[in-house]
């Protein structure tokens, strides 16, 4: 049963929707403390984001329980903090990982998330309630233009690109973005060069990460015996932003980069590799049409090969 009984709700309480704090008259009957103001708010959350953490909202929205000493309540009450601190972080990268992927009605239910348990755990007036906030904005906006949170990474203290250094692929947004303001205005060869840098850091994470993992191939082999298991090293939200930054410098490449295939090869070519360590081989297939057709068949080939740093050196020698 969805229906909240009033009777059954303590006098002077306020149950709040938790999409838009109307007020609820529906409750989720899996954890029965997240309420909704009707079905649409229900669904919609849960499509976004309770259902990946219904469960673990029940110890945070329920009375805790009785200690019998100040030690192991200041002990129940860090718990509480962390688990808080780990949902903070959740929500937010499920946040940005609907928003790589155009998915910006999906976003405001898990950015929502996110920004309530950075008011509980931070209060109202801490400077770590301004990422939620751009990306409740960004979600909210769901436009193609250059992200308001990509240009606050570069002002906000906490977590900001700056503190990686201009060659980490956490700041390869920042050059994208830019990129694609400079190509608007027609200034083409500007952009080239930051599409450029932007493909030369992926290139360069990737293949440095997939050094690291065929070292660790070998020790297991030598070792346990085990077989080689590929991963990129990122999380959900970084893969869907590579995904989308490189297939995006893609297709730029393929309207003005006709009489240059070497450029739009080196991008399928780190894309082959994203896709061959996200274990996701069937969509570097990467079927085009033009004179480099025959070039890109090659390259999706690789992605299905046990050794695609191989193919790919050959590709980029011929």
């Amino acid at each position: 049963m969805n229906m909240i009984y009033q009777l059954a709700v303590p006098k002077g309480r306020r149950i709040c929707c938790e999409v838009c704090e109307a007020p609820a008259e529906r409750v989720c009957p899996a954890c029965t403390v997240t309420y909704y103001c009707d079905v649409v708010h229900q669904q919609a959350d849960w499509k976004s984001i309770h259902e990946k953490i219904c469960q673990l909202l029940i110890p945070l929205r329920t009375t805790m329980p009785f200690y019998n000493s100040e030690e192991e309540r200041q002990h129940g009450l860090q718990q509480l903090q962390q688990r808080q601190k780990h949902l903070i972080e959740f929500c937010y990268t499920v946040a940005q990982k609907y928003i790589f992927e155009g998915r910006y009605k999906d976003a405001v239910p898990a950015a929502l998330h996110s920004l309530r348990f950075r008011m509980n755990v931070y209060g109202l007036s801490s400077v770590e309630l301004v990422p939620a906030y751009l990306l409740l904005a960004e979600a909210s906006i769901g436009d193609s233009n250059p992200k308001i949170s990509d240009r606050a990474e570069f002002t906000c203290p906490p977590g900001s690109s700056c503190a990686y250094g201009t060659e980490d692929i956490r700041t390869s947004g920042g050059y994208f973005h830019l990129a694609n303001i400079f190509f608007d205005l027609m200034k083409f060869d500007l952009a080239d060069t930051l599409y450029t840098k932007v493909c030369e850091i992926w290139d360069k994470y990737l293949n440095n990460h997939y050094q690291v993992l065929l070292e660790a191939r070998v020790q297991q082999i030598d070792l346990l015996g085990k077989g080689f298991e590929t991963d990129t090293g990122l999380d959900e939200a970084q893969e869907a932003e590579a995904i989308r930054i490189l297939t995006s410098i893609l297709s730029i490449r393929e309207s003005t980069c006709s009489n240059a295939p070497q450029k739009i090869v080196f991008v399928l070519r780190i894309l082959v590799m994203l896709y061959y360590l996200m274990m996701n081989s069937s969509k570097a297939s990467f079927p085009r049409k033009g004179p480099v057709n025959g070039i890109c068949a090659l390259v999706g080939a690789v992605a299905c090969g046990d050794r695609p740093a191989v193919g790919v050196k050959l590709i980029l020698v011929s």
